[in-house]
Order: C-alpha cells, then structure tokens, then sequence
C-alpha cells in the first residue's frame, strides 16, 4: 500500500519507512485465509504430470536485468510440451505466476508507428526503465522504491512489443466518446474535495481496490503476482494486489441480474480447446475502468503456451465509453510461490494523515480569519 505523506509537517522518520517497508514487502506469516478456503475445493493436480523448469523465485539477490520474456532470453521449446490436465479433465493453468512486465498498456508517443522494438532498442528501454527505478533522488520520501518494490524474479519487455495493446494497431487506447467524457466531468464534481472526507478519495488511496484484481487483469505497479487454482467446474484467480479472489463458474449458468454489481464484476468461463475463455460483465459504477460505466463487458482468454508460460489476451468493450474495442496481450510467466496477504487497510496511516494535515489547515485558516476579519 502506498503512504501519502500529510501537509504541515507530517512525516514518517527513516526507520519507520523501512520497518513498514520490510512488513509490507515480506508478509511471511500473513497468508491469506482466503486461500485457505479456495484449497479446500481445490482439485489435486494430475499425477504423472510432465515436469517444468524451475520457476522464477521470490528469494535471492534482486534482479534488475533483462527478463524471462525480454529479447535477450531464448524461446522456450514449445514442440516438445504436451499440455498437462486437471484429474477433472481441465487444461491445467495452475500454479503461481506474474504478469510483471516494461512494456507500457499504450504505445509511447517515440514509437508513434512502431508495432515491435529491435532487440538494442528493447535492451535500451529497459536499461532507461530500470535506471529510472533505481535512480530514485535522495530527497524523494515517499517509499525507498528500490528496497521494497524489487521483486527477485527477472521483468522486461513482453514480446519485443512496444505497448500491450494489439488492437488498435495504433496501440492506443480508442477515443473516449462524448457521452464518457460528459460522465467522467460529472464524477470528478461529485467527489468534491479530496481533503474534506475519505470518501473523497481515490479507490487505491482508500484501499477498496487498485484495479489489478478487477478483469482486465493489468500488471500492477508492484507485486504483479497471481494464482490459479482449479477444482471441479471452477477456476479461481487470486491477485497479491489487493488479495482479491475471483471465482469463475464453469457450469453455463447465465450471468447475475443486472441490479447485482460486484466490484471485481461477475465472471462466466469456458473452454475453447485448451483455451480458458471467460466473459466479464455487471461491473461496479464505482470501479470505473478507464472511465468505463457499467456497460464494461471484459473478454479473457488464457492459453497455457508453455509448461511456464500463459499468454493471456483480453478485449474490453463498452459503446458508451470508448469509440471502438480494444485488445491487448500480456504473458504470464510462472514464479514461485506463496502469495502474501497485503495488509492495505493495516497499513493506510496515510489516508488519516491527510486528512488530519487538512483538519490542521482549515483551523490555521479559520483563526487567521478571526484575528483579521477585514
């Protein structure tokens, strides 16, 4: 979760960041109940199952090099691979794995044109990525960015591709259409003044959800980390940030009643082949995906490419947001495990911060107001 320091003098001393740093960061002995639960429906993986490389570890020095999926790491051998099922008869896609990556949702305006990198370009970017990340200044206190967000697995540019969307080809985002931009203007004059209530305040900042949980599954900006489990007639994807479970039925029941919205929406799936095809809809209002309303209907399709390796691709559609829909394509690569339970709302002094720093405010202001009421 991240701190947001309050006005007037309100800081965290050195060690405190670091101590919150390391409980955030290594939540060893906070695994969350909800797995606990996922587990006990949770079919067994298959026995006889092919075995894989290792996975990319949590543990060890922090890597800031290129990546598994960057273009100096060698394809994996994909002819030799037999795709491995549940005891239930289901493409097996489980385990633990990331979606961490460079390569930006939108295509940067630099590569205006440019659909792939060359393999020194790609190199180039994330050299700039990872010297930026590293390279935070002195007297920048907000986290000590290097210490706690690393990850000790390998991140680079996913594909040689110069922004994860595919469709357009533009690699950008549509357009927004009228109706979007009128509801995004009265949004923003809804939640009135940031400082004056949490209610005011962003989902992330209030710890509700940062979005990586809610499908489209984008890689969050830390602890890019997922798992799926599979038992009879079901999938569950459970995100490290913010800990969120999605259960997926895979029965052909039909969606929820239009009058019931959850937050991370409600999901349907199937199999196309060795394809797990699920289809989102009856999102939250109060998400607001990208400035999408409750028309947001998300497509995902999770192919197991590899014996580690997921090539996840996801469309988003909405006629009331955007001009058109738009497709984009992450890899997820497998990890070691566990997940940890991120401790958010534990750890949120920086809401109550803010909003006492403005309470301090508004009584200088009132008492300037008395002792010179002209």
């Amino acid at each position: 979760m991240r701190i947001v320091l309050g006005r007037e003098g309100i800081r965290e001393s050195q060690a405190g960041r670091v101590g919150y740093h390391f409980a955030m960061a290594y939540r060893f002995f906070s695994v969350p109940a909800v797995a606990l639960a996922i587990a006990a429906f949770a079919g067994a993986r298959s026995a006889g199952q092919a075995p894989s490389a290792a996975p990319v570890p949590r543990t060890g020095p922090p890597a800031a090099t290129a990546g598994a999926d960057s273009p100096s790491a060698k394809p994996a051998s994909k002819s030799t691979w037999t795709p491995t099922r549940t005891p239930d008869g289901q493409p097996d896609l489980q385990g633990y794995w990331t979606n961490a990556t460079f390569t930006p949702l939108e295509r940067p305006a630099e590569f205006a044109g440019k659909e792939f990198f060359t393999p020194e370009e790609a190199a180039a970017f994330e050299k700039q990525r990872v010297d930026a990340f590293l390279g935070q200044p002195a007297d920048n206190i907000h986290y000590d960015d290097a210490i706690w967000q690393t990850e000790t697995y390998k991140k680079g540019v996913s594909g040689l591709r110069t922004s994860l969307i595919v469709d357009p080809r533009d690699g950008r985002i549509p357009p927004l259409t009228p109706e979007a931009r009128k509801r995004a203007a009265d949004r923003a004059a809804r939640r009135g003044n940031p400082d004056d209530a949490a209610e005011n305040r962003t989902n992330l900042e209030r710890c509700l959800t940062w979005g990586a949980d809610v499908p489209p599954l984008l890689p969050a900006v830390y602890y890019a980390n997922l798992q799926i489990i599979q038992g009879a007639g079901y999938v569950v994807v459970m995100t490290e940030t913010i800990h969120s479970a999605r259960i997926i039925p895979l029965d052909g029941r039909p969606h929820l009643g239009r009058n019931l919205r959850p937050w991370i929406g409600d999901s349907r799936g199937h199999w196309e082949g060795n394809t797990l095809v699920v289809d989102t809809t009856n999102y939250s209002g109060k998400i607001g995906f990208r400035g999408a309303a409750e028309n947001l209907r998300v497509t995902e399709r999770f192919s197991r490419v590899d014996a580690d390796t997921i090539r996840y691709e996801f469309t988003v559609d909405d006629p009331t947001t955007w001009t058109r829909s738009w497709s984009a394509e992450i890899p997820m690569r497998r990890m070691q495990g566990p997940l940890y339970e991120y401790a958010c709302t534990e750890g949120n002094y920086g809401l109550a911060n803010i909003l006492r720093g403005a309470r301090v405010d508004d009584a200088k202001a009132e008492a300037a107001e008395k002792a010179n009421p002209n």
